[in-house]
């Protein structure tokens, strides 16, 4: 039996869906264990507190809240430090932070201070007698890697929407704490986040995606993706690299290798050839729907659902399909 620590990332004062993910991981191994706790880290400026309960939802037994002014805006230097001193004051078996940008920054950091192992960008995760056993893609996903780690605690980033966050409601207890190092004196000070996209939904968070590629044929056809996204109500638009390089769409889109690497419910693939470098970025998705003009399109490879045919004259169509489906309820 271990408990398991679990780093709840929020910004602009509410919590991301990664941080249920994280939660909800840990649950799982501390249930794997043999019944440990849940330990989950909440940072942020006073007032964060309220979100505590949240993630009682999703298996954290305890929720170590830090409020701070200076905490109001992502700090790396003090959040890393005092998740290092929490983990190695707890003794935990492993800790769990997301694959995010911010997780990719923070993670590293603690396990440097901790001079323990990582291992980033996981998928999958088990124990196996005292080591922990994870998977991670490799060579733009065309390699699955069996990593052990057998030092404690291990530090592992999840990739976002590579685990569902699974509901496993507890009464979590809430201990208050102060950060390790005072923000204030860390030698980079965060003056202001500027978040792009103004009230899109960010495609990290977003259950459903609808990309475009080079089979639209011009910058103004994307209005016919930007029209399907809304018809879904809770969906963002995505872009292949060669679409953001062309200037259709903002780098901000792209989704592939050197792009946003997503996970979402739902993938819609238009008028994209599947090319090695963005299925490495939507492989993962749960369910995949591609549309293209090419039957011996790569894409066809990982979809779940194809269509062949020309994506503009089958774009309004669907489009009017999902909202006749959202209509009826």
């Amino acid at each position: 039996m271990a408990n398991t620590f679990a780093f709840a990332e929020s910004r602009g004062g509410a919590l991301r869906r990664v941080a249920f993910e994280a939660v909800s991981a840990a649950r799982a191994l501390a249930d794997a264990s043999g019944g440990g706790e849940v330990h989950a880290m909440l940072v942020g400026a006073p007032g964060i507190a309220s979100l505590a309960g949240e993630l009682g939802k999703y298996g954290a037994d305890m929720v170590i809240v830090v409020e701070h002014a200076g905490l109001a805006n992502a700090n790396v230097e003090a959040l890393a430090a005092t998740a290092a001193a929490r983990i190695k004051a707890g003794g935990y078996r492993a800790a769990i932070f997301s694959a995010s940008a911010q997780g990719r920054d923070l993670a590293p950091r603690v396990a440097a201070q901790l001079g323990v192992s990582m291992a980033a960008d996981v998928t999958a995760f088990e124990l196996a007698g005292d080591a922990l056993v994870v998977k991670h893609p490799a060579y733009a996903g065309k390699v699955i890697a069996t990593l052990k780690l057998t030092g404690s605690p291990a530090i592992v980033t999840l990739r976002p929407g590579a685990r569902a966050a699974v509901e496993a409601v507890r009464e979590a207890r809430v201990e208050s704490a102060q950060p390790t190092s005072d923000p204030g004196a860390s030698k980079l000070v965060v003056k202001e986040m500027i978040v792009g996209g103004g009230t899109k939904l960010d495609i990290g968070d977003a259950p459903v995606i609808v990309s475009g590629g080079r089979g639209l044929k011009s910058a103004e056809n994307f209005k016919l993706v930007e029209d399907l996204a809304a018809a879904f109500g809770n969906a963002a638009v995505g872009a292949t690299r060669a679409v953001t390089d062309d200037g259709w769409r903002p780098h901000s889109d792209q989704i592939g290798q050197t792009g946003r690497q997503v996970s979402p419910e739902l993938y819609v693939a238009l008028g994209i050839s599947g090319a090695i470098q963005h299925i490495a970025g939507m492989r993962n998705s749960r369910t995949i729907v591609a549309i293209n003009k090419d039957k011996e399109a790569p894409i066809f490879k990982v979809a779940d659902y194809g269509i062949v045919g020309d994506v503009i004259e089958i774009l309004p169509v669907l489009t009017a399909a999902v909202k006749e489906a959202r209509a009826k309820g």
